[in-house]
């Protein structure tokens, strides 16, 4: 399946910000289509990140920057809705004097059995955007698993459920005989018994009997693969100056995820409505409960094709190290809606 140009990358992927009500049943609108995914972080307090998606159901929740199981909490989310979701009146999501930021995802808003791998997984499938969700119950042996995409994610990203692991993290840059964790600093790691050594294919992504990736249990996964002009997974090399490295995207980014994976460092995360001006100095973590961070020696630029980088941190620009990242695009270069500089 060879997937098109997306011409308004916004029906897919769009970021929302709110200040907080401590109001139940608080509805978050303006996403622009009903999302399957939602990742929630308070940007003013310390609170652990939430993740929500459409097969566990909108009032379970995942935390990217803990090893904790799913657990549920009806004050959290309460739906997903025709053009956004329904929030309660909990500190994490919607408490008054406090801002957030949810950022959302369009699967297929239904779910499918799929038997394309040899365990049966449950798959919420956009083969426009190249996003999955997939949950399977975990065996701990060597396994595959249906992803439905139609093509071979780039990155892949999974949770054991129903107890306290790391998570996974496989991306097409650093191999199937290497992991992340997306909760952790830790750098690349050589184990091949998490992706089984194996990368994936355009049905079917392997696991192989370590818990980051098939705990016996159940298991979450988020597939993604790339898309000309919404979406890029690939790596850039620091060179620990100012004067950074530009990478190009064929977009303009809405919303960016990197990790230094060669040493011991943050994951960060970027996106255009928290920071919808150059230079970008807001900093989030996927990795950590920290309030949102504004710091000038921490900073890049989103630009019409692409980002760049401008700090000599390490965890952004480590001299010789290798960077990776994901993005999602606000305009395409090219098209109805080319993009134009902030």
């Amino acid at each position: 399946m060879a997937y098109t140009t997306i011409k308004k990358p916004s029906d897919y992927f769009n970021t929302k910000l709110w200040s907080g009500n401590s109001t139940t049943s608080t509805g978050i609108t303006g996403v622009g289509f009903q999302p399957d995914l939602v990742w929630i972080k308070n940007r003013t307090d310390v609170n652990n990140h939430a993740l929500f998606d459409v097969i566990r159901s909108a009032t379970n929740y995942i935390e990217s920057d803990t090893t904790d199981a799913e657990a549920t909490n009806s004050e959290f989310l309460q739906s997903f809705d025709s053009d956004g979701f329904t929030l309660g009146n909990a500190g994490r999501v919607n408490i008054s004097g406090a801002t957030y930021v949810g950022w959302n995802w369009l699967a297929s808003n239904t779910t499918a059995s799929n038997t394309d791998g040899s365990i049966t997984s449950t798959v919420s499938a956009n083969t426009t955007s190249g996003f999955s969700i997939v949950s399977y119950t975990g065996t701990g042996a060597n396994a595959t698993i249906g992803h439905g995409l139609g093509v071979a994610p780039s990155m892949i990203i999974t949770k054991y459920r129903d107890g306290a692991n790391n998570w996974g993290v496989y991306h097409k840059d650093i191999s199937a005989g290497k992991y992340l964790e997306l909760n952790t600093t830790i750098a690349e790691a050589s184990n091949t018994a998490v992706w089984n050594n194996t990368d994936p294919t355009s049905s079917v992504f392997s696991v192989g009997t370590n818990n980051r990736a098939n705990s016996a249990g159940a298991m979450i996964a988020y597939c993604f693969a790339e898309v000309k002009g919404f979406s890029k997974f690939g790596s850039y090399v620091g060179n620990a100056n100012a004067d950074g490295p530009f990478i190009y995207t064929g977009f303009k980014p809405a919303f960016v995820i990197f990790k230094n994976t060669s040493t011991i460092q943050n994951w960060n995360m970027y996106d255009n409505k928290r920071d919808p001006y150059n230079v970008m100095d807001k900093r989030l973590y996927p990795s950590l409960s920290n309030a949102e961070a504004t710091d000038v020696s921490y900073y890049m630029d989103f630009l019409s094709n692409g980002f760049k980088i401008r700090t000599t941190s390490g965890s952004f620009n480590g001299s010789g190290n290798t960077i990776i990242y994901m993005a999602f695009a606000e305009e395409p270069l090219v098209g109805d809606n080319p993009a134009t500089a902030r």
